[in-house]
């Protein structure tokens, strides 16, 4: 049996861990409302983007904000997929990394990656990627500007990314990014205000408008998925927190039971010690 000293060393350790794990809880729970609160400032922008864009475009299709035809479109497809910057965020990377390359052909897809994490698991499996952005540190104003510019440069783009169900329940999701921003104007109730050239003068023209509102709209709902992403980590890193304060605790509790059981023992031990002691003095006498 340990000595109280030692287990009491032991018992000290474990008060850190617990105080740690409910810190990181406690932070991560914060992160999440904030997150929350972000994305919803970001849906009611697009809403009016969207407003304004479905009202003067000319057809229906989505151009990913390519005005200018002579552009050059690579032939490919293109796979973003979202991670954590670090490796504390349980397994949704792995399975969002898994999910990705059962649909990946390296003849028909590009990767780029989002997070150290995603990267280094890429490096491990020997997957090539094409490039690799770090997941910004903050949820506000994301720069996701160098992004769209490569996404603009291939004929279709797909985000592999994580989204929030609920604090216990994170899944992977994918989307095509050009049929998302559609779908998400879809949802947005239409006005009866018109606009369109016989009432605004547009400059330099009203295909350039349409291509800017096209890159804004994509930098928000980018923006939107790498805020699910973050939204998502957090929420893996608070169950994962959750079940590592609870595991502590109980280790705590079961610490400060085999220290009093110590205790009892190193006390009853020298009890009898005295006890025999005594009882050889009166022999002698």
């Amino acid at each position: 049996m340990k000595r109280p000293l030692e287990i009491a060393k032991e018992e000290k350790a474990m008060e850190t861990i617990v105080t740690l794990t409910n810190a990181f809880e406690t932070l991560a729970s914060m992160r999440i409302a904030q997150i929350k609160n972000q994305v919803l400032q970001s849906q009611q922008f697009f809403a009016e983007l969207w407003h304004i864009y479905s009202q003067i475009r000319v057809d229906n299709l989505f151009r990913f904000g390519r005005h200018n035809e002579k552009e050059e479109i690579i032939d490919k497809e293109l796979f973003i997929a979202i991670t954590a910057e670090g490796g504390f965020s349980g397994d949704i990377d792995q399975r969002l990394i898994k999910w990705m390359l059962e649909h990946h052909d390296p003849a028909k897809q590009d990767i780029i990656i989002i997070g150290h994490h995603g990267a280094l698991r890429l490096s491990q499996l020997g997957v090539q990627y094409k490039k690799y952005f770090k997941l910004p540190v903050q949820d506000r104003n994301i720069n996701v500007l160098p992004l769209i510019a490569e996404v603009r440069k291939y004929r279709a783009a797909f985000v592999y990314y994580q989204t929030y169900v609920s604090l216990m329940s994170q899944e992977v999701k994918r989307i095509e990014l050009g049929q998302a921003v559609q779908d998400k104007g879809k949802q947005i109730a239409d006005r009866e205000e018109l606009i369109s050239e016989a009432t605004y003068i547009f400059e330099p023209s009203a295909y350039a408008v349409v291509a800017h509102l096209e890159r804004s709209m994509m930098d928000i709902a980018l923006s939107q998925v790498i805020l699910d992403s973050k939204l998502a980590q957090y929420a893996s890193r608070f169950r994962a927190m959750s079940v590592a304060h609870d595991r502590s605790d109980d280790t705590l509790q079961g610490l400060h039971t085999a220290y009093n059981r110590a205790k009892r023992s190193q006390s009853d031990e020298r009890l009898k010690e005295i006890i025999n002691g005594m009882k050889k003095a009166g022999a002698r006498t």
